[in-house]
């Protein structure tokens, strides 16, 4: 196989060795380096496929140092790029790698392949039409709530990625800071024991409490529900509000595109008001 140089986004299997294409076995033979998150789960992988190539480990804690090097490397060598499971630079790093590639004007290509993410969309059963992917959210109790907070008010499904031990704590702070929304906890997803349990976010706290489970998880939130109409007394103090800085015809279409009233309704409720 004849590879031009490059950088070569590899995705990797997430669990099923199975998964991993034609095409990225391919370029995982044929590169003059991979550069891999921890380079014994990269073994493992190139021993399945029968191939032995020199590997550079890259992760957070050494990718401002390796990287320049790896990027010398790319006008004459082709380097694959692949994390410990799933798609690179998914919650993993790399980003960075492929910037400062395109910026030295050196080719970079994708082979896409799993993705924990969106399998965990696929196996949910929640609206798939819009999704918010929000990778692990912060340990600590506060940040954490307030990473929720930011997202509560968004129309689309969340995912996150969780560990185990975390994971009635994390629901738990879902169902708080979302509302009791219906979810899916999904986890060993493609392998022999994969397992999407669905329910409210507050059941799948109850049901994980005592007994936190094994294995990469994935949870998969549902959007909000409708919002519900507006009362009477919340368009009428909008529009005293209103009437307090603008006159009634621009008063009444503020409120009227806030709330989706009627404009005319609060045209002639601005005016009663004025007398």
């Amino acid at each position: 196989m004849s590879l031009s140089p490059g950088l070569y986004i590899v995705a990797t299997p997430i669990g099923n060795l199975g998964d991993l294409s034609p095409r990225a076995a391919e370029v995982l033979a044929h590169a003059d380096l991979i550069a891999a998150e921890d380079t014994r789960v990269t073994a493992t992988l190139l021993r399945h496929i029968g191939a032995k190539r020199p590997m550079q480990p890259y992760h957070d804690h050494n990718a401002d140092q390796v990287r320049p090097g790896l990027i010398a490397r790319l006008a004459s060598e082709v380097i694959a790029l692949v994390s410990d499971a799933g798609t690179p630079l998914i919650s993993d790093p790399g980003y960075k790698l492929v910037r400062d590639a395109r910026a030295a004007g050196h080719q970079v290509v994708t082979i896409p392949g799993p993705c924990a993410a969106i399998a965990a969309l696929t196996l949910a059963g929640l609206p798939t039409d819009r999704f918010l992917f929000m990778g692990f959210l912060p340990a600590k109790q506060g940040a954490r709530g307030s990473a929720i907070a930011e997202v509560a008010g968004v129309r689309a499904t969340l995912i996150f990625y969780e560990s185990g031990p975390r994971l009635a704590a994390t629901l738990a702070a879902l169902a708080e800071g979302l509302g009791d929304r219906e979810a899916a906890v999904t986890r060993e997803i493609t392998k022999k024991f994969e397992e999407a349990v669905t329910g409210t976010l507050s059941s799948l706290a109850a049901r994980y409490a005592d007994a936190p489970p094994k294995g990469e998880i994935v949870i998969v939130v549902a959007p909000p529900g409708a919002a519900p109409p507006p009362s009477a007394e919340d368009a009428e103090a909008a529009l005293v509000e209103a009437l307090s800085r603008l006159p009634a015809s621009k008063a009444a279409g503020e409120v009227a595109k806030r709330f989706g009233l009627d404009r005319k309704a609060l045209y002639a409720r601005a005016m009663d008001l004025k007398a």
